[in-house]
């Protein structure tokens, strides 16, 4: 570490000789391709973290385990030898001699447990291949060493907090030769290995790192999954490689313990593609050719499994992606159910079962989709209840990409419109400071105004929401067009008023500045005191004096003046402007002019770097024709011969386009 650290002392000068410092090498830390599971919207926001950082603290955290058993044993083992023969605490010499009796009888029993020589040599060779600041060549000579004492004995050592350790250093710095033997070696403990509290971590490690033994080891769960999940160390070990690291087929072996032990023993595993094929089908291949008994059977297994987890949501495992993919084919294998009076039995005896756990399911692509399930298909009171229980969660959902879309699905469904802008909208646009700082949190203000737009929605995000609108069609009895209308009306005011008191500084910000132009185009209600707020900040002296731009000159800025000037979007398709029907351009150019002034105005159009020459053209387009003439009058007035003769001469972006509009004033 002291070589890494700057030294105090003053370099000497470049003139005078001597040796130069001799560099010493430090081995980067290569990226990880470590990913994150989706975390549940009800536990409390963290800064974003590094996977490696993430790595690091999960070390340091088992070596601090392991040291705190060190040091307790030790102590152990002095205790009873004091209790033996307590000291003469006057005589130093008797203290010394027993300090070393007491060094001798604890070497003696270390010696006498199993495999002490093994570990002793092993965690010498450990000590530095772990160290941080190593050479690559030397780690990979010292773990080839550290593979060399313990190869044939892993699965004899794995089980004990220091040793488990050393393997996990062998397969996070090894070569995959090294994984693979390691893997090898554990080959039928990996039920036990996930349960414990150090060699957790082991099995991830190799889940993740060694593709070729991922099935086999995910095989070794097989009818022990729903125990797992409610275990307190393996449930981590289930949902990390179920979300992170498994495939199609492999997720498929997971999930097929929800089924019941009669799929579990007549299902043909194979491994074949046609086998594959099937089993990506999920619980519908399964049934595929079942008989109506059969059928009963598999779903009365799938629903016990899924009521123990729910009763049992202090134990974690309700959060797992595994347990949503599960749900959700259980919910799609009612619903499509031949006696449609049962079908719906099962739905809601299935929805009673986990209301009360929704929350922790739309963090997941699958518990987003049962959650949006519920909605569409309950009625008014089963809708109340939902928002209900994700009302204190709001503000983390309109972050999360799969969680939204459970907010705009009841945007889009619920009929009491009334309800939803008292419950619903207002956490949605309190926090808007903090939302418009992200993609996801400016979606879900946007999903407010002007739901759907493929300007900021992309195709798959629509058309997950487009599946419950066959459903709306059979539960819900106003228009989409009425619907969003009253819920736009009622976030309107919200949205408004925050662009009055934060338009300068939402400006001047990229995604902001895309949040407020839509707000301004297409909110309903009175924007005079929000277009006073944007002028404001336009009128200002230019070019500015301090040393932030002018919103002119920011490129996001300039295009929302322009944007508002020309009263609404671009539409390549058609190559024409698409009017906002809630907003007057033609108004807006006429404040504009009144609140920025002749200088300004002409100073915008003589600058190379700026964007003020295309903003001022629309300008002019918006006050042609025969309406507000006196305020063309005045702005062609602005412009006589020795302006234009100055923009000709002058090397401004767009100065053709502008000289084009001045003419057809």
């Amino acid at each position: 570490m002291a070589a890494t650290q700057k030294s105090t002392k003053k370099r000497p000068a470049a003139s005078q000789g001597g040796p130069k410092p001799k560099k010493v090498h430090v081995e980067k830390p290569a990226k990880s391709d470590n990913k994150k599971r989706s975390r549940p919207v009800t536990l409390p926001a963290r800064e974003v973290q590094s996977a490696s950082d993430s790595e690091a603290e999960e070390e340091e955290d088992i070596q601090a385990d392991a040291d705190d058993v060190d040091e307790e044993l030790a102590h152990d083992d002095s205790a009873m030898e004091i209790s033996e023969a307590p000291p003469n605490q006057k005589d130093p010499a008797a203290a010394r001699e027993s300090h070393k009796a007491q060094k001798v009888l604890q070497e003696q029993r270390r010696a006498a447990k199993p495999h002490s020589t093994l570990l002793a040599d092993a965690k010498r060779v450990w000590c530095q291949a772990n160290a941080k600041n190593l050479a690559p060549a030397d780690r990979q000579k010292l773990i080839h060493e550290l593979m060399d004492v313990i190869r044939g004995r892993v699965k004899d050592i794995v089980f004990k907090h220091d040793a488990s350790r050393i393997v996990q250093t062998v397969v996070k710095h090894g070569r995959q030769k090294e994984r693979d033997e390691v893997a090898a070696e554990l080959k039928g403990k990996y039920k036990e290995l996930a349960q414990n509290r150090y060699s957790k971590f082991l099995v991830t490690k190799l889940i993740r790192l060694c593709p070729s033994h991922r099935q086999s080891i995910l095989t070794e769960f097989k009818g022990h999954v729903l125990r797992l999940l409610l275990h307190r160390e393996a449930t981590a070990v289930l949902s990390d490689a179920f979300e992170l690291y498994a495939n199609a087929y492999e997720r498929t072996l997971l999930v097929r313990d929800f089924y019941g032990k009669e799929t579990a023993l007549f299902t043909v595993t194979s491994g074949t593609a046609e086998d594959k094929e099937r089993a990506r089908k999920g619980l519908a291949g399964v049934l595929e050719d079942a008989d109506p008994e059969r059928r009963k059977r598999v779903l009365s297994s799938m629903k016990a499994a899924l009521t123990s987890i729910f009763n049992n949501s202090d134990k974690g495992a309700v959060t797992h992606a595994i347990v949503h993919r599960a749900l959700w084919e259980y919910i799609v294998a009612v619903n499509s159910s031949p006696d449609e009076a049962e079908g719906e039995k099962q739905f809601r005896e299935i929805f009673e079962v986990c209301q009360d756990v929704l929350a922790e399911l739309v963090h997941t692509k699958d518990g987003s989709r049962v959650v949006r399930e519920f909605l569409a298909r309950g009625g008014a009171k089963d809708r109340k209840q939902i928002l209900k229980i994700l009302k204190p969660h709001v503000e983390r959902m309109c972050v999360d990409d799969d969680a939204q879309l459970v907010l705009f699905t009841a945007l889009d469904v619920i009929d009491d419109t009334k309800l939803v802008v008292k419950t619903l909208v207002p956490e949605m646009t309190a926090p808007a400071n903090t939302l418009c700082q992200t993609p996801q949190g400016r979606r879900a203000l946007l999903y407010l105004i002007v739901p759907r737009t493929r300007r900021h929605f992309t195709p798959a995000q629509i058309t997950a929401l487009v599946e419950t609108d066959e459903i709306r069609a059979r539960t819900s009895k106003k228009t989409q067009e009425v619907r969003e209308a009253e819920i736009r009306t009622g976030a309107s005011e919200a949205l408004i008023k925050w662009v009055k008191d934060k338009g300068a500084l939402l400006l001047r910000e990229t995604g902001a500045s895309l949040v407020v132009t839509e707000i301004m185009l297409f909110a309903d209600g009175d924007k005079t005191a929000a277009i006073e707020t944007l002028l404001r900040a336009a009128s200002a002296d230019y070019p500015c004096d301090d040393h932030a731009p002018h919103p002119i000159d920011l490129p996001h800025s300039s295009r929302l003046y322009k944007t508002l000037l020309q009263g609404g979007h671009f539409n390549r398709a058609t190559t024409a402007v698409e009017p906002a029907l809630g907003w007057d351009a033609r108004a807006f150019a006429e404040k504009f002019m009144d609140a920025v002034g002749k200088e300004v105005c002409i100073a915008m159009c003589n600058k190379g770097e700026c964007n003020g020459a295309f903003v001022v053209a629309e300008l002019c387009e918006a006050l042609k024709g025969a309406q507000g003439e006196a305020a063309r009058k005045t702005l062609k007035g602005w412009f006589g011969a020795p302006v234009v003769k100055e923009i000709e001469g002058g090397e401004a972006k767009g100065k053709k386009i502008l000289l084009e509009k001045i003419s057809t004033l």
